[in-house]
């Protein structure tokens, strides 16, 4: 599956455009890494439980967005984008968007 945030692949012509396709997934804090953001927020640094926790729902949002592009057909998604909403206190959504293509 090709992923890219532009309209269009380099090299490649779009054939067939399938609409949109999205993937989120909901994740809440962790206490473990809500202590130690604690801490970092008295000394500074990055907060590296936080930015795990991000990378691994990213990953889970695109992944659930190439299932539904690979279920229409798609092999590509073009105008990827990603957004974050809070849905209750302590837990956010990460959600990934684009539009499922066929490429040649």
């Amino acid at each position: 599956m090709i992923l890219s945030n532009t309209e269009n692949i380099p090299g490649k012509t779009i054939q067939e455009f399938y609409g949109v396709v999205t993937g989120s997934t909901v994740r809440a804090k962790h206490i473990g890494r809500d202590i130690m953001a604690g801490f970092k927020n008295i000394v500074g640094g990055e907060l590296k439980g936080y930015t795990e926790l991000l990378n691994e729902a990213r990953q889970e949002a695109v992944e659930r967005m190439e299932a539904q592009a690979k279920s229409v057909g798609a092999n590509a998604v073009v105008n990827v984008r990603f957004t974050t909403s809070s849905v209750a206190q302590g837990a956010a959504e990460l959600f990934a968007y684009g539009t499922a293509v066929k490429v040649e």
